[in-house]
């Protein structure tokens, strides 16, 4: 499953043109890139949650889902929270033991086979993957003891015994019998009111891996300052060439300058650090930084725009 049904808040005011997950990262859709990680680790079947903006999210997904992957959504007219749209799927899930729950809001490269080795090899019933990662005081971190059970999620769950840490990816693999326990309840979220009340119980069934940087690369696409930043700074991923990819669909990739299918610049433009979205027209003249031209107008990604349209 592919979490995918949030509203993309921090992400505003892109994320009022498109929901997050259907956002262009280098050209194709974020995605596009979760699904092709599923394929490459031969997942055959793959559900996303879906609710803002639900038909242009389903027509992404469709457009960029892999052939060897077959496709389902989960409309959530109301939001059910990360644990209340997982267990509206359960039933799907439970097909496969294990299964993985992925984030719709990131780029991850990791090898999601070993992990799922490691995951049986270890008798849990949920494995997550935390990173170790410079960026922890900003995304707070879930700490495990020595036998890697969780022990603390952030600041507002904390048993004690913690030996590492590390940042959560929102990559898990996920047991059929870890949904046994899941909250009798329609809107939860999966780490407060499902993991947390199970660990708080004495369960050591949910468990964690902490990996390194290189053997886990993670780019979060939550805010505007980190849309920009993975758009130009997107590592080598090991399951999909991403340029080429984009270049396929008509995308334009150039230093400092991201130019989505059917996008024209008009002349005398001096854009640097900007993306600018599939089918949209930059005038003539326009002058830009550190922005993001989308619904017909430049957006600041961390410092002012000149002279926005």
């Amino acid at each position: 499953m592919i979490v995918a049904a949030g509203l993309g808040t921090r992400l505003r005011p892109l994320t009022d043109l498109r929901p997050k997950p259907a956002v262009p990262v280098r050209g194709i859709p974020l995605v596009a890139y979760p699904l092709a990680l599923l394929a490459h680790a031969g997942v055959e079947e793959v559900t996303l949650n879906v609710h803002h903006r639900p038909d242009q999210l389903i027509a992404a997904a469709q457009a960029f889902c892999p052939a060897s992957l077959a496709l389902r959504f989960s409309h959530e007219p109301a939001l059910l929270d990360t644990g209340g749209g997982i267990a509206r799927v359960a039933d799907f899930l439970r097909e496969s033991d294990p299964c993985l729950l992925l984030g719709g809001d990131m780029v991850v490269d990791l090898d999601l086979r070993a992990l799922v080795a490691a995951h049986l090899r270890s008798g849990r019933a949920v494995t997550a993957v935390l990173r170790r990662d410079a960026r922890s005081r900003e995304f707070g971190t879930i700490g495990v003891d020595r036998t890697g059970c969780i022990r603390r999620i952030g600041r507002r769950f904390d048993l004690g015994g913690e030996v590492d840490s590390g940042v959560y990816t929102w990559v898990n693999v996920v047991s059929a019998r870890a949904f046994d326990s899941l909250p009798r309840r329609e809107v939860f979220s999966h780490l407060d009111h499902w993991w947390a009340p199970e660990l708080a119980r004495g369960s050591d069934a949910f468990g964690a891996v902490v990996l390194e940087p290189d053997v886990c690369r993670w780019e979060p696409v939550g805010t505007p300052a980190e849309y920009l930043h993975v758009n130009f700074a997107l590592p080598a991923l090991s399951y999909l060439d991403a340029d080429a990819r984009a270049r396929a669909t008509g995308a334009r990739l150039r230093p400092g300058l991201v130019i989505g299918a059917g996008a024209e610049i008009g002349a005398g433009a001096r854009l640097e650090r900007v993306v600018v979205w599939d089918g949209e027209r930059v005038p003539a003249g326009a002058s830009a930084r550190e922005a993001v031209f989308a619904g017909g107008r430049f957006h600041a990604c961390g410092i002012p725009v000149e002279g926005a349209a």
